[in-house]
């Protein structure tokens, strides 16, 4: 079968199609955001880096509108002119606003079949946008095939006008490497780092997570606070704030975070919006006890309440998010008892080759 990737080019998305690897399909991407050549999907036939005419000495272009203009190529001209070169059996968008509704006036022209991964917050916060609402219900009729990352999202795109097969439902960049995560585990006994997730924005509320911390900072001299993903001003100013034992990183290099995890204690992720997040499903292989928010009901998809973790159900109340935190901390009989239940249930239904192989079953189930 001939695949035609669509999709902007991220971490999620270079895991999930190297999942085609050696599967016998023809894989073509384009990129919907221009971009380099990934070179982690040397199998891929990669069409990127299309948007400008003229590449080299585009600054002083810029300088001037009516050259600017001529010298940008546009998504749906780009993306048609690749469909009809490439022909393929089946179109696969990888999130809805980022990579569907930009190319749904070229796909209502033709009936070659559609695929979407919905991720993150694709359906479930832009349903409360009205102008994301009318993409969403003006794409889900065109589109043939769904993938999610939690049944939550499948519920929402039947209610916003999707009438076709649902695949399955994933995490986001297909299975982890168990095996790799679990190998040099530190002994939970050892365990004294609170990891927290530091994205404040749109979705994100670390900021929530870490004034409950303040408030409970003669609870914490044992323990070492570690923030990552910390770009926010406001997140960076907790430096100088009274948790003891605190640092925060910007970014930390994924390899790096994963290593943190494997001596990690409890993991803390809060959002008003997500799938399944995969960073705590990584926490989770790694060991470490996930406290997570529960929008829309996703995360109870892989977490019971006081049985494998403890979830988060308002994500900008300071005191339950500490009321929570306090029970994890009070609790290593609880801790240890989800960390066994993760171990057993959860983590082995997370194992890389076997959701590949799943995946690559429901690709090939498409076509006849």
């Amino acid at each position: 079968m001939k695949i035609l990737l669509v999709s902007m080019n991220s971490l999620h998305f270079t895991r999930w199609t190297n999942q085609l690897r050696d599967s016998g399909h023809e894989v073509h991407w384009f990129n919907i955001r221009s971009g380099a050549i990934d070179p982690q999907l040397d199998f891929v036939t990669q069409n990127t880096n299309w948007r400008y005419r003229i590449k080299r000495g585009r600054g002083w272009i810029k300088k001037v509108p009516v050259l600017h203009q001529l010298n940008e190529r546009h998504v749906e001209p780009t993306f048609r002119k690749a469909l009809q070169q490439i022909q393929p059996d089946i179109v696969h968008s990888f999130a809805l606003y980022v990579a569907a509704a930009p190319i749904l006036s070229v796909m209502l022209q033709n009936d070659i079949p559609w695929l979407l991964s919905t991720w993150g917050s694709d359906l479930f916060y832009f349903q409360n946008d009205a102008a994301y609402l009318k993409d969403i219900k003006a794409v889900l009729p065109r589109v043939n095939y769904l993938f999610t990352d939690c049944n939550r999202d499948h519920a929402l795109a039947r209610k916003y006008g999707f009438y076709g097969k649902h695949l399955g439902t994933f995490p986001g960049g297909g299975g982890f490497p168990v095996k790799k995560l679990q190998r040099n585990r530190q002994e939970n006994k050892d365990r004294n780092i609170i990891l927290v997730k530091g994205n404040h924005n749109r979705s994100g509320r670390s900021k929530q997570v870490l004034q409950a911390l303040e408030q409970i900072n003669d609870q914490l001299s044992a323990w070492k606070v570690i923030v990552f993903n910390a770009i926010n001003r406001e997140i960076k100013a907790f430096e100088d704030s009274i948790i003891p034992n605190i640092e925060i990183h910007s970014a930390i290099p994924h390899e790096e975070l994963l290593k943190l995890m494997q001596k990690t204690a409890i993991y803390i992720g809060n959002s008003n919006s997500d799938g399944i997040p995969n960073t705590m499903l990584e926490a989770i292989i790694c060991g470490a006890f996930p406290i997570q928010s529960n929008p829309g009901g996703a995360t109870a998809e892989w977490i019971e309440n006081e049985k494998n973790g403890l979830l988060i159900h308002y994500c900008e109340n300071v005191e339950h998010i500490k009321g929570i935190i306090i029970k994890a901390l009070k609790n290593p009989r609880l801790r240890q008892q989800a960390i066994s239940y993760n171990n057993t249930y959860v983590v082995p239904n997370l194992e890389r080759e076997m959701i590949k192989e799943q995946v690559q079953s429901a690709y090939s189930a498409i076509l006849p």
